[in-house]
């Protein structure tokens, strides 16, 4: 049973990774907010109400689709790791731009996994540390 219940994507605090490929551009990928990619995983996490934060390394192609997905550093959660890779292939990017041109590019994305925010579980938010 899978439990769509508090996981914020933390759009704001998006950050270049991978320098080489993301240094050269002007303007780094950014998260279209589109319905609740990430889901909290049932089981004991949600029992003892656990939270934790995972921070994912995401290449977004030229055309905003993400190519691949990798845990830059653990929640300390093997389910939230999971739960955040999962997550991460249903988001959609504008892609990062050098002129006026779309490119390839590393982008950082931190999911925070929360057991007190229903109401926004799921959602990017707007930077808060709530």
């Amino acid at each position: 049973m899978k439990i769509r219940l508090p996981v914020l994507l933390l759009i704001p605090t998006l950050t270049a990774a991978c320098a080489g490929e993301l240094q050269s551009t002007e303007e780094p990928p950014a998260v279209i907010p589109e319905g609740r990619p990430f889901e909290y995983p049932a089981g004991e996490l949600w029992e003892a109400q656990a939270e934790g934060e995972t921070m994912l390394l995401v290449h977004v192609t030229e055309l905003g689709d993400v190519d691949s997905v990798t845990v830059d550093v653990s929640s300390g959660h093997a389910e939230f790791d999971t739960a955040a890779v999962q997550g991460a292939w249903k988001l959609r990017f504008s892609p990062a731009r050098r002129a006026d041109r779309r490119v390839p590019a590393w982008t950082r994305v931190p999911v925070r996994f929360r057991a007190d925010t229903l109401a926004t579980m799921g959602t990017p938010t707007g930077g808060s540390d709530e």
